[in-house]
C-alpha cells in the first residue's frame, strides 16, 4: 500500500482509511458476520506471571472490524513495567490505566509503540500528562518530537522480564513487535491479529516481515486487536498461506483470461474472475478491489505480473516465465557491469 502518515491520518492519529483506496466503512460491512463470533475479553486479565493486559473497549480510532478494541499491555513483575502500547487517547483508557497502577502499586519505566496508527500511539499525551516521569522513555520507530526511537534488536530490562525489539514492517513502515525472551512469546502489534486479518502498506514487506517474526519461533502471541493466540506459529503460518494463495488465484485468473482472449485486463475484471459476479459493488470497489491491487503490486515487484496503462487506467498481465528469466538475467547483468566499473576505477594503473 503506497501511503504516508500524512493522508492516511483522518484525525488525531485517525484510522479510518488505512491505504488510499481500502475504504474501512466498506471493510467494516464485509466483516461483520465475523465479528458476532468474536469471543469475550476483560478489560483487565492477568494474561502470564509477566504479562497483564488492559483493554480500551472503547476505541475512537478503532475500525468497527477491530470492535473488541486495542490491547495494551503492562510487562514485567515489579513495581516498575513496561507499557507496550497506549489506545487510541480515549479517556476511558486513561481512567482504566491510573486505577491499574495506582491500585497494583505499579509505576511506569518504558513506554514502547508498536507503530504510528492512532489506536495504539493516540494515548501518549495521557500518559505523559499523567506520569511526566516518563517523557523521556516513550520508545516509537521514526518517533514524535520528545520521543526516542528504536533500534532492531534494542533490549529493555525491567524486573522480570527482558523485551527485545525486532523491526517488522509491512503493517505500517515503522512496524515493531516486541519479544518477551522468558516466556518464548511476542507481541505482534497489527502484524498478526487474535481474530481475523491485517490490512497492509506493503504486501511484500509483510510477507518478509510475518517470515521473520515465525524464524524467531515465539510459541505465543499477544496481538494488539483480539484474542491471545495460543499456537503463534500455526497461525503465521496460516497467514501466509492466504497471501500465497490470493497470489495463486490471480495468477490462475490472469492466465483464465489470456486463454479467453484477454491479454491485458482491469483489476475489476480479476476481482469477477475470482469472486464472480454476485458481490455488491460497494464491497467489490471499496474493499475486494484494492486487497487484490495490494497483491498485484507485490506480483508487480517479483516480476510475475506487468501492468499498462490504456485510456487512464492501468491493466494487467502475467509475465511469461522465460521473459521474466530474461528480465532477471539483464538485472544481474546491470550489477555485474557495475561492480565490474567499480573494480576497474579501483585497479591502480
Amino acid at each position: 500500500m503506497d501511503t504516508s502518515q500524512d493522508d492516511a491520518t483522518d484525525e488525531k492519529g485517525g484510522y479510518r482509511q488505512i491505504n488510499k483506496a481500502l475504504n474501512i466503512c466498506a471493510f467494516d460491512d464485509y466483516l461483520k458476520g465475523q465479528i458476532a463470533n468474536l469471543p469475550h475479553l476483560d478489560d483487565v486479565e492477568q494474561l502470564t506471571e509477566r504479562v497483564l493486559r488492559i483493554r480500551c473497549k472503547i476505541c475512537a480510532n478503532c475500525p468497527t472490524h477491530h470492535i473488541k478494541g486495542t490491547n495494551t499491555f503492562l510487562v514485567g513483575t515489579g513495581a516498575s513495567r513496561i507499557l507496550i502500547d497506549t489506545s487510541g487517547g480515549e479517556p476511558e483508557y486513561a481512567t482504566l490505566l491510573h486505577s491499574v497502577l495506582e491500585s497494583r502499586g505499579i509505576s511506569l519505566k518504558y513506554v514502547l509503540v508498536t507503530h504510528w496508527h492512532g489506536d495504539h500511539s493516540g494515548g501518549v499525551p495521557d500518559i505523559v500528562r499523567m506520569y511526566p516521569h516518563v517523557r523521556d522513555d516513550i520508545y516509537k520507530n521514526d518517533p514524535e518530537a520528545g520521543q526516542q526511537d528504536i533500534a532492531d534488536g534494542q533490549v529493555f530490562d525491567v524486573e522480570g522480564a527482558r523485551i527485545i525489539a525486532r523491526h517488522c514492517p509491512g503493517h505500517s513502515s515503522d512496524h515493531f513487535c516486541f519479544l518477551l525472551d522468558e516466556e518464548n512469546s511476542m507481541f505482534t502489534g497489527d502484524n498478526i491479529l487474535g481474530h481475523g486479518t491485517s490490512a497492509v502498506e506493503d504486501l511484500g514487506l509483510f510477507m518478509s516481515s510475518l517470515r521473520k517474526m515465525a524464524d524467531m519461533k515465539c510459541i505465543t502471541g499477544h496481538p494488539a486487536h483480539g484474542s491471545t493466540i495460543d499456537d503463534l506459529p500455526a497461525k503465521i503460518s496460516r497467514e501466509l498461506a492466504s497471501k500465497v494463495r490470493r497470489e495463486n488465484q490471480i495468477m490462475q485468473t490472469l492466465k483464465r483470461l489470456r486463454d479467453l482472449g484477454q491479454g491485458s485486463v482491469s483489476v475489476t475484471d480479476i476481482v469477477t474472475g475470482i469472486y464472480g459476479n454476485a458481490v455488491d459493488e460497494n464491497t467489490r470497489k471499496l474493499a475486494l478491489e484494492p486487497f487484490i491491487e495490494e497483491a498485484l503490486r507485490k506480483l508487480s515487484g517479483d516480476g510475475r505480473v506487468g501492468f499498462a496503462m490504456r485510456k487512464g487506467r492501468k491493466t494487467w498481465h502475467s509475465v511469461p516465465p522465460v521473459q521474466r528469466s530474461k528480465s532477471s538475467m539483464m538485472k544481474v547483468s546491470q550489477v555485474a557491469m557495475k561492480v565490474q566499473v567499480h573494480e576497474v576505477a579501483l585497479t591502480p594503473e
